[in-house]
């Protein structure tokens, strides 16, 4: 597996990526997070929550236990090198996995990078817009092609090569 670095490098680095978004709140900016999966994908990532961005995600979800999806998502976070998390629609469950790595980003080192729809600004949280943590780069994007420049910069300064 390979990413390309901002600069058109390849390093030999699988990289895991717990894609958050929402699942039970709006999911109008779902078909962006797509386009990001399937381009994370292209680079040879791999994306442990591509499943959450089907249509019939609530269905298959609904197979699970509360806490057997508490369970899972925990030890998808803690084995992810790096969480991208869409916050453009209302998710509490967003606020709660950039919470929980944010809070152990000291010890874990792990990095997040907060995103959401510019257009939504006036309705999205101000924890979000305003978040300056050091472990975290919150981006605000117009569209999806905004994110194919972003994300890859993004990963060449939170990964070593």
């Amino acid at each position: 597996m390979y990413r390309l670095s901002t600069h058109g490098d390849v390093y030999n680095t699988p990289v895991n990526i717990y894609l958050a978004c929402t699942v039970r709140g709006d999911r109008a900016a779902i078909s962006t997070v797509r386009t990001l999966a399937d381009a994370l994908e292209a680079m040879g990532h791999t994306v442990l929550t591509r499943h959450l961005l089907a249509e019939d995600v609530e269905a298959a979800e609904s197979t699970l236990t509360e806490q057997d999806v508490f369970t899972r998502d925990l030890q998808w976070l803690t084995a992810a090198d790096v969480v991208i998390a869409d916050a453009s629609g209302s998710s509490y469950g967003v606020g709660f996995e950039v919470g929980y790595v944010l809070g152990r980003a000291d010890v874990s080192g792990q990095r997040v990078l907060l995103l959401f729809d510019e257009a939504r600004r006036p309705v999205v949280s101000r924890l979000i817009s305003g978040n300056v943590h050091p472990h975290c780069t919150t981006y605000a994007y117009r569209a999806a092609e905004d994110l194919l420049g972003i994300v890859p910069a993004f990963l060449q300064q939170a990964l070593p090569a």
